[in-house]
């Protein structure tokens, strides 16, 4: 299972698509056992789900979200969670152990992007 997690300096980030990074994590057995990060390539409308999905990801996880992004997501089959705040790396684990779930924060005003809320 491949967990990726939008970040900056490994924190998860309030929204998606201004992440600096994605945190990738691969997991076997309910643990981590391989991450890496990999720089944003852009902000562009539909692209970066489909970058991470034919990274292999199954699951995303986010501060917030844009509605598209989440539709694109759920059409691919990938996991959405969003809502998440901390450490990068402890957010993919608290998944792993099911305690993280998703608040469903989607963001509406992407002119607004450091405000994404519910």
């Amino acid at each position: 299972m491949k967990i990726a997690v939008a970040s900056k300096n490994g924190m998860v980030t309030e929204h998606f698509g201004y992440c600096e990074s994605f945190n990738i994590f691969e997991a076997e057995n309910n643990q981590i056992v391989k991450s890496e990060s990999v720089p944003n390539p852009g902000h562009r409308p539909g692209f970066l789900p489909n970058f991470l999905n034919d990274m292999g990801v199954n699951v995303v996880i986010a501060g917030g979200m844009g509605g598209s992004a989440v539709s694109i997501f759920n059409d691919k089959g990938i996991e959405v969670i969003t809502g998440a705040q901390g450490i990068a790396e402890v957010a993919a684990k608290s998944y792993l152990q099911g305690v993280l779930k998703s608040t469903g924060s989607v963001c509406h005003e992407h002119q607004h992007h450091d405000e994404c809320g519910n």
